[in-house]
Order: C-alpha cells, then sequence, then structure tokens
C-alpha cells in the first residue's frame, strides 16, 4: 500500500491508507472529533495485521470459535493540527519494537490538504489467549512476519 506518491514523513512505514474525511466525522466544534483518530489507527492496525499475516482471534476471520491474536492493551494520539471536511489523510502503521509478548505499534496521520502530520499515535498490541484469558508469547513466527514486511532483516 506504500508507493512513490507518499510524503517523506511516512516512507518509514510500511502500510498506508489513504482515507477521506467524512462530513460526519466532524463535531460542533466543526472539526474531526478527537474519538474519529482512534478508528483511523484501528483501521490501519488492522489492515497491517492483515497484510503481515499476523492471526486474528476473530472466527470472521477463519481463527475457530476462541483463538490466540493480537489485543489492545494501550493507545494514545498527539493530535499536532485540527482536521476538517474535505481532506484525504493517509494513515500509516508501523511495529517499532517488540517485547516477550507485546509490540508497540506507531501511527501518523498526514492531511494532504494541509500536507503536514496532523495526529501521531501509538500503542501496545498483546499477544492474547483468548479461551486463557492471558498475553502468550510472540512467536518467531510473527515477529519473522512483522520483519519482513518492515523490510528488516536479521542479523547473524
Amino acid at each position: 500500500m506504500t508507493n512513490s506518491s507518499q510524503p517523506a514523513e511516512l516512507m518509514d512505514h510500511p502500510l498506508v491508507l489513504t482515507w477521506p474525511v467524512q462530513w460526519g466525522d466532524q463535531d460542533a466544534f466543526g472539526h474531526v472529533n478527537n474519538v474519529v483518530y482512534f478508528r483511523w489507527m484501528e483501521s490501519a492496525r488492522i489492515a497491517y495485521f492483515r497484510q503481515a499475516g499476523v492471526p486474528s482471534a476473530s472466527p470472521a476471520q477463519g481463527a475457530g470459535p476462541i483463538g490466540t491474536g493480537p489485543i489492545l492493551a494501550m493507545v494514545k494520539c498527539d493530535f499536532r493540527r485540527q482536521l476538517t471536511y474535505p481532506d484525504t489523510l493517509m494513515i500509516s502503521a508501523s511495529i517499532a519494537s517488540f517485547g516477550r509478548t507485546s509490540m508497540k505499534m506507531v501511527h501518523r496521520i498526514y492531511s494532504t490538504a494541509q500536507q503536514a502530520i496532523a495526529a501521531e499515535g501509538d500503542s501496545t498490541i498483546v499477544m492474547f489467549d483468548y479461551a486463557a484469558q492471558q498475553p502468550v508469547v510472540v512467536s518467531d513466527e510473527i515477529r519473522a512476519r512483522i520483519d519482513a514486511l518492515e523490510g528488516r532483516t536479521k542479523a547473524n
């Protein structure tokens, strides 16, 4: 989903969604409501994991009734600029680091109308066994899939 027409601020992120601001995204103050930014980051997060081949615990994704998959443990957003309709955004996702059972994902929301980053976010995602209701280790296979998507190679 990346291409050469991306702004430099997004080139280091392997997944970028192009997304239109909708009229209904705005609130009574005439700018996009803060909760919408979190939905945009969620859409990029889900697309990232699908592209990386990270299994979902959702039966709709073929994991069976209950399985192991990512769960959001923390999310934050730093709002840099107000967004308004109309605009087209570029919403990026990248895994910045791994913990034993978790990974840190970073996002940037770029306004094409303003030609600038409008928001930056990060989240902690935990690999989770939904049946046992506990975190599990991020497998070497998942780490390798994400590293491949990120263009990182393992040092020998």
